[in-house]
């Protein structure tokens, strides 16, 4: 079984401590392959709608898009993990998103269960945290994928979510919800 982790921040903060924590839960599932990737890191072009990808099918630029693509396409799971950008996901993995259009024939061919941890400011009844759900769940909808965990917590600095031992024990257990 094979996890790809997205992360959508640019920087190490929430995002990191909750899918590490996430990790430290994974290695309960034996045989799980863990890729990682961080949103911030890669170079992703975004798309033109030119099309080219239904043709052949790969992204025409000459990016991280069709590597990261592959790992998408071979992934049992995927879990993404995001800061709250103004009331959404970051641009930096919204790229990433995007760029599902090139494969999306593949996606739709294989079943995945998915992950979404999302990381914010405001409190996890905040109306933020419903539009991310609910985007998800548009996605993965489209692609016949199953969610399996959305998670949401309020976290205001970097290294307030390490602080919290409870959200951290939570995270470590979501590996319970991977079928």
């Amino acid at each position: 079984m094979k996890a790809v982790l997205l992360n959508g921040s640019p920087r190490e903060g929430n995002s990191y401590t909750a899918l590490a924590a996430l990790k430290k839960g994974f290695t309960h599932i034996e045989d799980l392959v863990i890729e990682e990737i961080a949103a911030g890191d890669v170079s992703v072009s975004p798309c033109l709608a030119c099309e080219v990808c239904h043709d052949s099918g790969m992204c025409v630029f000459d990016d991280d898009t069709n590597e990261i693509m592959d790992d998408i396409v071979s992934a049992d799971v995927i879990v993404f993990a995001t800061p709250v950008y103004w009331w959404g996901i970051t641009a930096q993995l919204k790229l990433i998103i995007d760029k599902f259009y090139s494969r999306s024939s593949q996606l739709m061919e294989c079943k995945k269960q998915v992950g979404i941890i999302a990381v914010g400011q405001m409190p996890v009844e905040d109306t933020q945290y419903e539009l991310i759900r609910k985007q998800f769940e548009c996605i993965c909808g489209y692609l016949g994928w199953d969610i399996a965990f959305y998670n949401a917590y309020s976290a205001y600095d970097a290294g307030d979510l390490a602080e919290n031992a409870d959200a951290i024990a939570e995270i470590e257990e979501l590996w319970k919800q991977i079928k």
